[in-house]
């Protein structure tokens, strides 16, 4: 029940300030945002790749209300090609975007969106990466499944993401699954009205499980996007039954979150990709990953209590 009221005062400006103004916040910020420039992410990229793990990044950042500032979220991402390009990462090293970054939200915010995603995809291509882009809540996907379709005629390797609580969630990923796309499946972290999404627990993980399925039957390139032991497990099954080999599928998870488990999986012989966010809008980030998980709650707050 606290993921909603969470996800609430992500959107709150006075929560924002509070959050932010609280001595403890930065230290447990850093357990999950590791940098706010590129300079101080690129140990952290360099540390987990040679620890056998690939990274997707995320430079984050919400609330676009200009096209300047959209434009801005383009250059920082061209500004992180650049920089993975000098660590010659390849594939390694990936993007994840939020096309509300690049102005979705705004005026003709779908095609500014599809202009400044654009270069982006070009460039990660010219480095040998790929971009991925975001869901965010459901009134935005229908565009983001138009850039998706449209930026995949010139670099069919952009990634899409899919949440597996939204209804709709499991044809999109029969679409996706035939069209060979590369797909990160999530559980989903924006609070949706239950005309368009499962509520409960125990909901949502079922039909994880039934997307998941449609995803390692298809053709397309499946990120499992969970840091649920049992979905894990059940994800490895699946793939052993659609008979893929190991660089035919992924894990992905959170910076900062089981990272035992990252080694772990790496270790078996998995590809293990942790998305790793980094800048200085950290806030809504931040809030979600705490309504995504009740320990990540606990640990806040006991972080509040030992450290305030």
């Amino acid at each position: 029940m606290l993921g909603p009221v969470i996800l609430a005062a992500s959107r709150s400006d006075r929560m924002r300030r509070m959050v932010s103004a609280a001595p403890v916040t930065k230290s447990v910020v850093d357990r999950f945002i590791p940098g706010e420039t590129v300079d101080e992410v690129v140990p952290v990229i360099e540390d987990l790749t040679g620890k056998g793990l690939d990274v997707t990044m995320d430079v984050v950042g919400e609330d676009i209300t200009t096209a300047e500032q959209a434009e801005a979220a383009r250059d920082a991402y061209l500004e992180l090609v650049e920089r993975l390009g000098d660590l010659g990462l390849g594939t390694r090293a990936e993007m994840s975007v939020k096309l509300s970054m690049f102005g979705q939200a705004l005026p003709h915010g779908h095609m500014l969106a599809l202009a400044n995603v654009r270069p982006v995809v070009e460039a990660a291509a010219a480095i040998g990466t790929t971009v991925t882009l975001d869901a965010e809540d459901h009134t935005t996907l229908d565009s983001m499944f138009a850039i998706h379709d449209e930026l995949r005629k010139d670099f069919p390797q952009t990634g899409c993401v899919i949440q597996a609580y939204l209804y709709r969630t499991e044809e999109d990923a029969r679409r996706l699954a035939a069209s060979g796309s590369r797909v990160r499946l999530v559980k989903g972290a924006y609070k949706e009205p239950a005309a368009v999404a499962y509520q409960r627990k125990h909901e949502i993980d079922k039909a994880y499980v039934r997307v998941l399925k449609v995803l390692m039957e298809g053709s397309g390139y499946p990120m499992i996007g969970s840091h649920d032991p049992r979905l894990i497990s059940i994800a490895q099954e699946l793939a052993h039954r659609a008979a893929r080999k190991p660089d035919e599928y992924e894990f992905q998870m959170l910076y900062g979150i089981r990272s035992d488990e990252h080694l772990r999986l790496a270790a078996d012989g998995h590809r293990m990709r942790v998305y790793t966010a980094y800048g200085t809008d950290w806030y809504g980030y931040f809030m979600r990953r705490l309504a995504e998980k009740p320990a990540n709650l606990r640990f806040f707050a006991r972080s509040m209590i030992t450290k305030g």
